[in-house]
């Protein structure tokens, strides 16, 4: 891209709506995502988001709204004639074809010359570092191997857009979290539009620039990783992007959430509300403390289980009012958390990292 150029790729969704039969899957979503742009789409099983993916590649059409690339309307665009490509979960490598045969399989189509594909080929396997490959058959390729032949196959015909469908759920964890910052450099240096999919929450934190955590058809919140974890909006967003602590109480209006016979300060949030809700506070801003501790925000409670994560301890407390609070604790080698189911010890909870939301359900 030359500089001063305006990224292209370019997506603007307005109202778009999608049914099948009495059920609607997208309900009137509506997303600006910026040309060279990560975006993800991170929900649970059914929550509409490999459908909106495919309404922009043109494999669904959608019932209402608007589908804009780089300002064109895509309505009855054909999916051939889009300017995207898609990366599905399956690969769907020709299996009786080389690996150069089906990194060029689409080139043929555009009717590229034989030293226009064999130069196009060779820069897409050396960008998913895979020269050398040419000759072997799918079959004879890790699994990690057939994912970047997969993206090869996708980048080689130069698309405006990648749509990527959980491109690495098939893969071990070990694999996935490398080729998660594989996926990520990549997208940096081609500095194209790259539109992922992929219902796990840590995928969606690592990799994007900004993320849409969807919920029955429709956009729960949508903003950069840290923004949207630090700061969900919903118990839904709280609960799904990552672990949580979820405490019901009576908010009374002036930042203070009573939970039992304990007042609580809240920082963030829903400070103004009153009545029963919830707040939330994540597990890594939980400090547990020597029993008898008192001061802001400190409640007693009592060791119900540790957990060794390796880097981490997953201490569980179940708190005076009830409560059951998860609080990670890093494994630095320090002083150690009592690890004896019953032990009494204090929880202290920052002001700060308490966040009050809107609903009580």
């Amino acid at each position: 891209m030359a500089d001063g150029e305006a990224p292209v790729g370019r997506i603007e969704i307005v109202g778009l709506t999608k049914r099948f039969g009495e059920v609607t899957a997208v309900d009137s979503i509506g997303l600006d995502i910026a040309g060279g742009e990560f975006f993800s789409m991170v929900g649970p099983s059914g929550c509409g988001k490999t459908t909106t993916l495919r309404m922009i590649a043109g494999f669904e059409r959608p019932d209402e709204g608007e589908i804009r690339l780089d300002g064109a309307d895509m309505y009855t665009t054909p999916p051939h004639r889009r300017n995207v490509n898609t990366v599905f979960q399956s690969y769907a490598l020709f299996p009786h074809l080389s690996v150069y045969d089906n990194v060029a399989f689409g080139l043929r189509y555009q009717k590229a010359s034989k030293d226009d594909t064999r130069r196009r080929v060779g820069e897409a396997l050396t960008m998913v570092q895979l020269s050398g490959y040419e000759k072997r058959r799918p079959q004879q390729l890790s699994g990690g191997q057939q994912q970047r032949v997969a993206l090869a196959r996708a980048l080689v015909l130069n698309p405006r857009v990648l749509l990527l469908d959980e491109p690495l759920g098939a893969l071990d964890a070990r694999l996935r979290k490398d080729l998660q910052v594989e996926l990520k450099s990549l997208q940096q240096d081609l500095g194209i539009t790259f539109v992922y999919v992929t219902h796990d929450q840590e995928e969606a934190l690592t990799m994007s620039d900004r993320l849409a955590v969807m919920n029955n058809g429709r956009v729960e919140q949508m903003g950069d990783p840290q923004q949207v974890y630090e700061a969900p909006d919903t118990r839904f967003v709280a609960e799904f992007l990552g672990v949580s602590n979820m405490l019901s109480g009576n908010a009374t209006g002036n930042g203070t959430f009573r939970v039992g016979d304990f007042t609580l300060r809240c920082g963030q949030g829903a400070t103004t509300a009153t009545g029963v809700v919830h707040a939330v506070i994540r597990p890594e801003r939980v400090v547990i403390g020597e029993q008898g501790t008192t001061g802001d925000n400190t409640l007693p409670g009592l060791i119900d289980r540790v957990v060794f994560v390796g880097s981490v301890l997953d201490v569980r407390v179940r708190l005076a009012t009830g409560e059951l609070l998860r609080s990670l604790v890093t494994n630095d080698g320090g002083e150690r958390i009592p690890t004896v189911q019953g032990t009494p010890v204090s929880v202290h909870l920052p002001p700060e990292a308490v966040r009050l939301l809107h609903e009580a359900d």
